[in-house]
């Protein structure tokens, strides 16, 4: 394993360079909180909770005429991980789901990539997809990108759609993109108010600029809620090397490196690498955060749900649902720019009622940021 990146206050200290403006005060350690969380140590002292307050993510894709969608073939390409991932592909396939449940959907067809396969496979997947008839495509991830321009300038009459990529400017391509950064930052500030340590931890799956845009929300939440927080920052693996996303064992060994460092909220964003981090959460007994989905009820982590908190919802299942409704209702145009928390294209999760109690602080920093009074950067401090 190849560590990209380890962000501690304490180690900054050492250098004289803050990571995180005003964040330098050093709480110490202290043992670990027993699962299910609890308030801060003292030591730990929040800011001020700005004014106001909305409404958390209600989980609801957007509603409307009753669109019929029988006539259509679905075609979705999973990245890495597939259906089954409990993160970013079951967050999409949802979304499939429910299409078919609501609009009556009938033929679908979902293929997975392999992990660190070459370009021609995954041109290969679309093209399949196409020559089947199936229109439209749904390409997850922004590894699909290059392909899908590929593809869909031979396929002119077929349209394609990109998770987490708006590059491809052809006129049979849409982009749906997410601002999640600012559901990170919600969970940023969740894990303080959680954590006793005063010391919260963060897990990429891979180290590229998607990933690291939930570690840059994820600090400003953190250093929002404390000026005294320690936040650790760490990647499975750098970029290029997409096993990161699709390897719990090595999730489990960063995650326990950040605990023994003293954090004791860890939020992951990691792909099916994220079981290795509850996991790890689980054996230390502390506290976790999930990503994408609502992990509190995924089946395939639940062995791990008692100590996940909240989730950061990346509401790919509204973006695919969304989509879906807008191609058979011929509305594409209606579709949001940006899927951010005004567009309820992010949020988090309040499943197992462990964040009950925090909630109204959440939504008065939601709200601060839907209104503009909060700008979240994209790019995480150094």
């Amino acid at each position: 394993m190849r560590r990209s990146r380890v962000t501690t206050l304490a180690a900054v200290a050492l250098t004289g360079a803050l990571a995180l403006a005003g964040c330098a005060k050093d709480s110490g350690g202290g043992s670990a909180p027993p699962a299910g969380g609890g308030n801060q140590a003292e030591s730990c002292k929040k800011n001020p909770v700005p004014a106001g307050g909305g409404g958390g993510s209600t989980g609801t894709t957007s509603t409307g005429p009753k669109v019929d969608a029988s006539a259509l073939k679905v075609g979705l390409a999973y990245d890495i991980g597939g259906r089954g991932d409990a993160s970013f592909n079951d967050s999409a396939a949802a979304g499939l789901d429910k299409a078919k449940a609501d609009m009556g959907l009938k033929e679908t067809k979902e293929l997975t990539a392999a992990p660190n396969e070459p370009e021609d496979a995954k041109q290969s997947r679309l093209r399949q997809l196409a020559q089947e008839g199936f229109n439209p495509i749904i390409a997850v991830g922004f590894a699909y990108a290059k392909s899908v321009q590929a593809v869909a300038a031979q396929f002119p009459n077929t349209k394609f759609a990109v998770v987490d990529d708006d590059t491809v400017q052809l006129p049979n391509v849409t982009g749906l993109v997410f601002a999640e950064e600012q559901g990170s930052f919600l969970v940023g500030v969740a894990a303080v108010y959680k954590s006793k340590n005063c010391h919260v931890g963060f897990v990429g799956g891979v180290n590229v600029p998607l990933i690291q845009k939930f570690e840059a929300g994820f600090k400003q939440g953190v250093k929002a809620a404390s000026n005294d927080a320690k936040v650790e920052a760490e990647y499975i693996t750098p970029a290029g090397d997409f096993t990161g996303f699709q390897d719990p064992a090595k999730g489990n060994v960063v995650a326990n490196g950040e605990i023994s460092r003293g954090a004791d909220v860890i939020y992951q964003a990691a792909g099916a690498s994220g079981k290795g981090v509850f996991e790890a959460a689980k054996s230390k007994n502390v506290l976790a955060i999930g990503v994408d989905s609502d992990q509190y009820n995924q089946k395939t982590v639940e062995n791990s749900r008692d100590v996940i908190i909240t989730s950061m919802l990346k509401r790919v299942d509204v973006a695919v649902y969304d989509y879906v409704r807008a191609v058979a209702g011929n509305t594409l145009n209606t579709l949001p720019k940006r899927f951010d928390l005004k567009a309820d294209g992010v949020g988090y999760a309040t499943s197992g009622g462990k964040i009950d109690d925090i909630k109204a602080t959440l939504d008065a920093y939601k709200q601060q940021i839907i209104d503009g009074k909060i700008t979240v950067s994209d790019k995480p401090s150094s």
